[in-house]
């Protein structure tokens, strides 16, 4: 199957009218053309996908685990050709953490997501009074993504709801259509016809599937602001939720960790994907006594990691997927110079060079208020800053009305295990940051949204608890 510049109309959606040109983000060349569908297109998925619902949840887990399974040998056969198209829409280098790795992510997501026991909940059996807790399908389910993990936030969304013996109906970022695109097409290999369709629309279709009486779920990944959009415009028809939305996630070093040991680990959590990530470490915390040390030993190694086109077999760093994100970054980065702070590398981007790459940018001693660690970058640019007392950080860590994931870097488990539960976030891990698995629950705390993803919970949130008691 030639995936290289994806289909040219949605899998399972009638023919658009129009179509628009996607731009590769590291050079400015055309990748394919994405269809443009409309309103008219999203209710036409949405028939197919009530058509074809109720035979799929008839069949029952085994054999809608079977078809995940499936799907999951046609994502692998097809890898290096989704690989490639990715890193030319999204931008993100086809090595490192990066589009192979995403790709692969999405097969092993897939067979999780299939393997895992999901059985009813004997909750009383006391001799006198039986109950058992069931999920049952939701029905129709829409998925909303975002444009910086576009294929494997995709398959978070759909293999729960399909393995729940929902329908789903995605619409993707209008900025990296095609590689969801090209992901169900691949998958519909395996599917019956309907019942995983894509609307590749605008504002319009997004606004639609939120209200759509038919649609059970929603499942968001993206902004704060949107997230609060989706909660009203779904509250007439009483619409279910999972809304992953913004986060600045910190990171608190204690004083007894090794600076060199944890430079690669601070690296890659606040650059993965080129800092483009929800749960990258956004703000960092260092102790007095270990931060010019942390300083020295994390710009030495992000000093040595290429930037560069995501073809390019050499580089782990890519663009920023889109403009308007590059000029966010660069305002923010302009903020933290302007106030005083110390740019320990980076901060300067050559805007005469094609496409929107911001270099790898450490800016140290900068206050807590800066705009640069108040409101999140999304972007590769990391402010450093420093603290005397375990207590001052914990309270600048949950300063923020974001709760996302956070991190407590230490040499000893226990001391950092007792800090992390004082951090306000979904998801705090001990000498590493952003690391996802798909049997480890994952959420989001304050306005960082709610509902839990991954896992039995992840399972549990694509089906309607049903209890049979007697």
């Amino acid at each position: 199957m030639n995936i290289s510049t994806a289909p040219g109309t949605a899998e399972r959606a009638s023919s658009p009218a129009r179509s628009r040109t996607i731009f590769d983000p590291a050079t400015g060349e055309p990748v394919g053309d994405a269809p443009v569908h409309t309103v008219s297109d999203l209710e036409a998925a949405v028939e197919g996908a009530a058509a074809a619902q109720p035979e799929w949840a008839a069949l029952g887990h085994e054999a809608r685990s079977a078809a995940l399974m499936k799907a999951a040998d046609a994502v692998e056969r097809s890898a290096e050709e989704l690989a490639h198209l990715l890193s030319r829409e999204q931008g993100k280098p086809l090595n490192g953490p990066n589009a192979r790795f995403e790709v692969s992510a999405c097969g092993a997501w897939l067979r999780a997501t299939a393997a895992t026991p999901l059985n009813p909940e004997t909750v009383v059996d006391d001799g006198e009074t039986r109950a058992e807790l069931h999920y049952r399908p939701i029905g129709i389910v829409g998925a909303i993504g975002p444009w910086n993990w576009p294929m494997l936030i995709t398959i978070w969304q759909i293999a729960p709801a399909l393995r729940m013996g929902n329908a789903v109906v995605v619409k993707p970022s209008e900025y990296t259509p095609l590689s969801v695109l090209a992901l169900i097409k691949v998958i519909n290999e395996q599917l019956p016809e309907g019942l995983l369709s894509v609307v590749s629309g605008g504002r319009d279709v997004g606004a639609r599937l939120v209200e759509h009486p038919a649609i059970g779920k929603v499942m968001f990944t993206g902004s704060t602001a949107t997230g609060k959009a989706i909660i009203r415009s779904s509250a007439a028809t009483v619409k279910r939720l999972t809304l992953e939305l913004g986060g600045n996630d910190a990171g608190i070093v204690l004083p007894d960790a090794d600076p060199k040991a944890i430079a690669e680990g601070l690296f890659w959590g606040a650059f993965i994907n080129t800092g483009q990530t929800c749960a990258a470490l956004k703000r960092l915390y260092v102790h007095d006594d270990i931060y010019d040390a942390v300083c020295s030993e994390l710009t030495a190694f992000a000093a040595a990691m290429p930037m560069g086109v995501g073809l390019d077999e050499n580089n782990v760093l890519g663009p920023l997927q889109n403009r308007q994100q590059f000029d966010i970054v660069a305002r923010l980065v302009e903020a933290a110079k302007e106030s005083g702070a110390r740019v320990l590398l980076g901060g300067n981007p050559d805007t005469d060079q094609p496409g929107n790459f911001y270099p790898t940018t450490l800016v140290a001693d900068i206050d807590n208020d800066n705009p640069l660690v108040a409101e999140e970058q999304f972007g590769p640019a990391l402010p450093i800053i420093r603290y005397s007392s375990v207590d001052e950080a914990v309270a600048k860590a949950n300063g923020l009305d974001v709760g996302l994931g956070a991190s407590v870097w230490s040499a000893d488990p226990a001391a950092a295990r007792e800090v992390a539960s004082r951090i306000q976030a979904g998801t705090v891990w001990i000498n590493a940051h952003g690391m996802v698995n798909p049997l480890i629950p994952f959420g989001g705390s304050k306005q960082s949204g709610y509902g839990l993803e991954f896992g039995v919970e992840g399972l549990k949130a694509l089906g309607i608890p049903q209890v049979i008691n007697g």
